[in-house]
């Protein structure tokens, strides 16, 4: 069973937290980037972007003994401070259309090792090796691996009692998601936290593949220096039917030399082929697919008949795509670096495909039904790897709410 444990976190002050917290970096366009940078000087992408004033170039080595300095700079401030206790933090994130609360806390690089933490995606050797040099110049995290664990009422309960007490934070962003965070020090809480934790099985990477696998490479690059905090890295677990899936959506730049009406016969063989015409189409169920091309949508339906899964990868309706369009009709091979394909989280409305493509940047566009976390845990289970670009998946964490400090 999956190990959790608490950690002393680096968090902003309170009176800050609402200035100091950030999206994602790669998330600002260059003028919002530009913005925070120049008008808010308590924001953590000063941390995550130091050199911002003096744009020269500058090996990773020293950016990001630079990203280690400015963080140092915060905490001498006090706009990062730590806790005094090891905790664990509830946290809960409003948007528009969901609500999502989850526990922020340390899982171990042994239980990654051995399977009872389980993945789906593969990952990239270079991202993998750029952020471990990252953790070990940085000296620190704040963007936890979001793992998921099958619903249970006692986590739910003990959650439900966390949350009736007055937040620790309590702020709205400026996309008007509001942020909640509890910290939970009491030993006989954790310690119950932890003896539920370990009846409840295995833990499921939903997002962060490359941040788990980074954790991994520098606990076996410092066999000499294997503290506690470098045995673990920083998670935010949450249930199972807690965490929302979008599917990602293909924007292919031709058709690989056929014609329209040749791109479609041979579409045909696999697929029941009907013209949507102008309708906004969009699949609702699995092994139904939407495309649009030449100003028309179209309904994609596979042709079950055809078809015998062996196993929960080639009943993927991602694999299945690729299987029987990408790569024999449009010459597909590679998807993580062909410069034919592009991809768009599902997040994004149909109507943003029929943009992109009517502008002529692209011209076919794929649109998917998003997969559900049974089908991510059977792949996980199988040892099978997804196809990339599969998934988009919320929640997704503010940077500098929470610091684990290696």
């Amino acid at each position: 069973m999956a190990k959790i444990h608490p950690f002393k976190a680096f968090r902003p002050t309170r009176d800050k937290v609402s200035l100091v917290t950030s999206r994602s970096y790669e998330e600002y366009s260059p003028a919002e980037l530009a913005s925070q940078l120049d008008f808010n000087p308590l924001s953590f992408l000063h941390i995550l972007n130091p050199a911002y004033t003096n744009q020269q170039k500058i090996t990773f080595e020293k950016r990001f003994k630079l990203v280690h300095q400015k963080y140092q700079d915060f905490k001498y401030d006090n706009i990062l401070v730590q806790d005094e206790k090891p905790a664990v933090y509830v946290h809960r994130i409003k948007t528009d259309n969901n609500t999502f609360t989850g526990i922020i806390l340390a899982t171990t690089i042994d239980d990654y090792k051995n399977g009872l933490i389980k993945k789906h995606e593969d990952t990239l050797q270079y991202r993998v090796e750029l952020f471990k040099d990252y953790m070990r110049y940085a000296g620190f995290n704040t963007e936890p691996v979001l793992m998921s664990y099958p619903d249970n009422d006692l986590i739910d309960n003990w959650i439900e009692n966390k949350t009736s007490r007055v937040p620790d934070f309590e702020f709205a962003t400026t996309i008007k998601d509001v942020h909640y965070l509890w910290k939970v020090d009491d030993v006989e809480e954790i310690e119950f936290l932890q003896e539920t934790f370990d009846k409840i099985g295995d833990l499921y990477i939903a997002d962060g593949h490359h941040r788990s696998a980074s954790a991994n490479m520098l606990f076996d690059e410092q066999a000499a220096n294997k503290t506690e905090s470098k045995s673990r890295f920083m998670s935010f677990l949450i249930a199972d039917s807690n965490v929302k899936i979008y599917e990602y959506n293909r924007l292919i730049r031709d058709l690989n030399g056929l014609s329209k009406e040749d791109f479609i016969d041979k579409l045909s063989e696999n697929f029941e082929v009907e013209i949507k015409s102008q309708q906004l189409f969009h699949p609702s169920k699995k092994h139904e697919f939407g495309m649009y091309l030449e100003n028309e949508f179209y309904s994609l339906t596979l042709k079950l008949e055809k078809f015998s899964f062996d196993d929960a990868l080639q009943g993927l309706d991602a694999q299945i795509l690729y299987d029987t369009v990408l790569l024999p009709i449009l010459g597909i091979a590679d998807l993580r670096n062909d410069e034919r394909i592009d991809y768009i989280p599902g997040k994004k409305s149909v109507i943003d495909i029929k943009k992109i493509i009517d502008s002529e940047e692209f011209e076919l566009g794929f649109v998917l039904f998003p997969s559900d976390i049974t089908e991510i845990k059977n792949i996980a289970d199988s040892n099978l790897i997804m196809p990339p670009k599969s998934t988009y998946i919320e929640p997704k964490f503010r940077s500098g709410l929470v610091v684990y400090e290696l």
